[in-house]
């Protein structure tokens, strides 16, 4: 009898761990299923302003529509009557009246911005609702009229706030850093024209 009472206590301490070891496990995937996410985003972002780029008529190289670093086209701030905590639910299941229908017709350089920043918008949350999205850029020439000149670097930032299990501290990448206690991961791409 004492032997099958030890078997017992071996065994439930084994299972607790296993449980434990689960716990940790469903963190560290939710946290590789953003980062996996937000590195084939930030993939399409650069793909997206390839495409979108044309010759700059002051310069020499490669310009994009200002319009691709207006943040309020990102993160979908320029739409409005979402009901709920799903981002993707409300904004991504059909075009809403406010984007432009680029893939049904032509549309000018400025309505292409519009429309990648909302379909970027809606890859980014698939996956984490919580997922905020940015693109901006590092002018090499501020005199001119281009918000982004040929040869500048574009940093685009997929960012998510991190979870851990309790008592435990997340290691972060500094990029991530906001002005609040909360940990954040992220994805960074520098890309130039």
């Amino acid at each position: 009898m004492v032997e099958i009472l030890i078997t017992m206590f071996v065994l439930a301490i084994g299972l607790l761990g296993v449980a434990s070891l689960q716990f940790v496990g469903s963190f560290t995937n939710a946290e590789a299923l953003s980062r996996t996410q937000g590195e084939m985003v930030a993939q399409q972002a650069a793909e997206r302003l390839r495409v979108a780029a044309f010759m700059d008529t002051v310069g020499d190289g490669m310009v994009v529509d200002d319009l691709y670093f207006a943040a309020n086209n990102y993160n979908f701030d320029n739409l409005s009557g979402c009901v709920g905590d799903d981002p993707f639910a409300c904004h991504c299941t059909a075009l809403p009246g406010e984007i432009p229908d680029c893939e049904g017709g032509l549309c000018s350089q400025a309505e292409m911005a519009v429309f990648d920043a909302w379909v970027l918008s809606c890859a980014a949350v698939q996956a984490n609702p919580q997922t905020t999205l940015s693109l901006s850029c590092t002018d090499n020439d501020a005199v001119d009229a281009i918000a982004c000149s040929a040869g500048s670097f574009i940093q685009i930032q997929l960012r998510w706030p991190v979870r851990t299990q309790q008592n435990a501290e997340a290691v972060t990448d500094d990029r991530c850093v906001q002005e609040t206690d909360q940990a954040f991961g992220c994805v960074t791409k520098v890309v130039t024209l």
